[in-house]
């Protein structure tokens, strides 16, 4: 399904988010910076748009993207060699929940909205955990459900009337944008997301919540030998 969005989808998480997810993914490489140095890991990178915000926000860093689908790696790919940053970017096909790398090498991790589509989430939890240095930082963005039933109102009219019926037309694909908000209702509070990385093992693990309260953003560190 994620590979079938492809070519429409930075266009659509544009025109779908009113072009708030400029600002979230900012505000995630934000959370778990400065890292002025080292190593930065995005999860569930798709097209790279957070790897590339990291490498402006940390321009002494450099940047692994990793995601389960080839061709949103392909486009990701695309798009730092455009802007000229094959040497700082290094993107690569992989699942979350067992990622490539050694243990205690990455000062930083970020994951937006890919952690509600993981087969086993408390797993790609311990995954993002097992290869941040200690001291090192996660920032975890998610949808959610928000709080305010006057806001639940509108977002509840805005998915079913404009977000599912606009993303088929644009994206040709039948299921994806019914399933973002189907996918969003069935996923835990942001009480439960924190307890998912309390038990993976983070500290001082941290809520905010974005945009009257549809986007979660989950903070948490390794803990420090």
């Amino acid at each position: 399904m994620f590979s079938a969005i492809v070519p429409r989808y930075d266009l659509l998480n544009r025109v779908l988010s009113a072009g708030r997810d400029r600002a979230w993914r900012r505000a995630a490489v934000r959370a778990v910076g400065p890292v002025r140095a080292g190593w930065l890991l995005d999860v569930c990178t798709g097209t790279a748009d957070v790897a590339l915000e990291a490498a402006r926000q940390c321009p002494g860093a450099r940047i692994a993207g990793v995601d389960f689908s080839g061709p949103m790696i392909a486009a990701g790919r695309a798009k730092v060699a455009a802007a000229g940053l094959p040497a700082r970017i290094r993107l690569q096909v992989s699942a979350a929940e067992a990622l490539p790398f050694a243990d205690n090498i990455f000062d930083a991790a970020t994951m937006a909205f890919g952690l509600r589509n993981l087969p086993d989430r408390r797993q790609g939890l311990r995954e993002v955990l097992r290869v941040l240095r200690p001291g090192g930082r996660a920032a975890i963005l998610e949808f959610t459900t928000p709080p305010s039933p006057v806001v639940l109102g509108l977002y509840r009219w805005y998915s079913r009337r404009v977000l599912s019926p606009l993303g088929r037309l644009v994206s040709g694909h039948r299921f994806a944008y019914d399933y973002l908000p189907a996918s969003v209702a069935d996923f835990p509070p942001p009480a439960g997301v924190t307890a998912w990385m309390e038990e993976a093992g983070f500290t001082d693990v941290s809520c905010r919540l974005l945009t009257c309260g549809i986007v979660a953003m989950h903070v948490g560190a390794k803990r420090s030998d």
